[in-house]
């Protein structure tokens, strides 16, 4: 998931989501890193359509990396540190 083209655009999700002040334009309504970005935040970051943007998150909310919170009319994403330190440690040990 991580390796094809398209993972590389996840791993620089997950890696701007570690700190979303420095990488997303405020969003006025919602804290960055307690309630997380919107799908058209990070589609924004990446240059795709918002479709193409939610696609890598829904897959990343679905393997656990990210969390979701919904605020309004608007889901926001942050990373669940937990899994994703938990992943690394399967990694570490071989898998």
């Amino acid at each position: 998931m991580l390796r094809t083209p398209a993972g590389r655009r996840r791993l620089d999700i997950l890696e701007w989501l570690k700190d979303p002040v420095a990488h997303f334009p405020d969003q006025g309504h919602a804290d960055p890193v307690e309630d997380g970005v919107t799908a058209d935040a990070v589609a924004g970051k990446l240059g795709l359509s918002l479709e193409a943007a939610e696609t890598h998150l829904a897959l990343l909310v679905n393997i656990g990396l990210l969390r979701t919170k919904r605020i309004g009319p608007c889901v926001h994403y942050r990373r669940d540190e937990m899994r994703i330190a938990e992943v690394a440690r399967m990694f570490e040990k071989g898998w």
